[in-house]
């Protein structure tokens, strides 16, 4: 690339030596000298450019993968909180199940009372039959031949034998009744122990389901940690090329601090506040691409500087939004009819072709020793405006537009 460049520079100086060949009056051998002079002085220049585009193309190619990864990340947040939803409901349930085997383990505990009591008056009223009726036949159970016997008369003999029948059905009845009411208790108690059975298979799965959506918790937030690492990661790396990039950059001004200064306070006129037809503000007030300028250059861009240069300066500046890299701007303006050449002129726009983007600057000034001085726009990636002095060599290897040729 650097060599084919090379023999399109060599070619160039060529051409340049030939015209001035034909309007000079000055001997070929002088005429040679100079453009031998001028290109052991400038070719070193011109191989000295740091070409930032691998930069630029890394840094874009992160950023990327930077996207994806957070898209991923959001997906990610968005499942770890339907697992969070799951695990709350699950909770709920395990609870209300709790609260259910709880209460009926206090009625499993009043049942197994109710049937100890039950029992224990079977037994007691048992003991008062049998009391009774040792107190009515000293000798035991009496038969009726014997009860027959012993009474005063037939009338008496009847009272006895009904006195007798009344008790024993009494107790009959009283003992089937507990009896019932026993088998009762026992077959509610049975419904209620099945019950705490039930509930606690049922808590025992809602706790293993409990326990898988903490595994899945767990793991989605181990895969967001290891995501947003890598964006980390991806992001000093950009902040990397971006520095290699500005360094690379300040090769136009020779990479001598004094030649880059704050400039105008004004901001070479750019509009702290301004609004584009499709209702976006854009402007000094507002972050760098934070919308698209009337041109459909991001805000506080060079290119969005320039194009707002050449609007307010010759009333007029075509739409380039989508085609609008700095790099891309001869190509536009050839399209376009706009004349371009490598000659700086006040009121032109200059290209620096160097980098993925590329670099668009408003020259203020030409100098006599053919340096330029220019107004620009995130010369080194803050948003921010600032005015530079090119050195001849490196103005000479720039692209100009005149846009005031329209």
């Amino acid at each position: 690339m650097f060599d084919q460049t090379h023999k399109i520079m060599k070619k160039q100086l060529h051409s340049r030596f030939l015209r001035r060949f034909r309007h000079s009056h000055k001997t070929v051998s002088l005429v040679a000298l100079a453009i031998l002079v001028a290109g052991s002085a400038l070719l070193p220049a011109w191989r000295s450019f740091v070409w930032a585009d691998t930069y630029q193309a890394q840094i874009d190619a992160l950023r990327q993968e930077n996207a994806e990864k957070r898209s991923v990340v959001a997906g990610l947040e968005e499942q770890a909180k339907n697992y969070a939803d799951v695990i709350t409901k699950l909770q709920k349930q395990i609870e209300t199940l709790q609260a259910s085997i709880k209460a009926n383990q206090s009625l499993q505990a009043k049942l197994q009372k109710q049937i100890a009591e039950a029992q224990a008056e079977i037994d007691r009223q048992r003991a008062i039959l049998a009391a009774d009726v040792k107190a009515m036949y000293v000798d035991g159970t009496p038969s009726s031949l014997e009860m027959l016997a012993a009474s005063k008369s037939l009338s008496d003999f009847v009272d006895k034998q009904e006195y007798r029948s009344r008790v024993q059905n009494k107790l009959q009845e009283t003992l089937k009744k507990i009896a019932a009411l026993e088998k009762q208790l026992q077959l509610e108690k049975a419904r209620v122990e099945q019950l705490i059975r039930d509930l606690q298979i049922q808590q025992a799965d809602l706790n293993a389901t409990r326990a898988k959506q903490w595994e899945l918790l767990n793991l989605n937030e181990q895969q967001q940690e290891a995501y947003n690492a890598e964006i980390a990661a991806n992001n000093s790396r950009v902040a990397q090329l971006q520095a290699q990039q500005a360094a690379a950059n300040r090769q136009l001004s020779g990479g001598s601090p004094g030649a880059v200064v704050p400039g105008d306070p004004s901001h070479g006129g750019y509009p702290a506040q301004a609004q584009s037809p499709w209702g976006g503000y854009w402007g000094t007030n507002y972050p760098k691409d934070n919308t698209v300028d009337n041109w459909g250059m991001y805000n506080r861009e060079c290119v969005s500087y320039t194009a707002w240069k050449v609007h307010s300066t010759y009333g007029y500046m075509p739409y380039w939004g989508g085609y609008g890299n700095a790099n891309q701007w001869p190509g536009n303006a050839a399209r376009a009819g706009i004349p371009t050449s490598s000659t700086p002129k006040v009121g032109s726009v200059a290209v620096w072709n160097v980098g993925y983007y590329g670099h668009v600057m408003w020259v203020e000034a030409v100098n006599a020793d053919g340096s330029v001085w220019v107004s620009q726009f995130n010369y080194d990636f803050t948003g921010r405006y600032s005015e530079m002095l090119i050195s001849p060599g490196m103005a000479a290897n720039l692209t100009y537009i005149y846009f005031d040729q329209m």
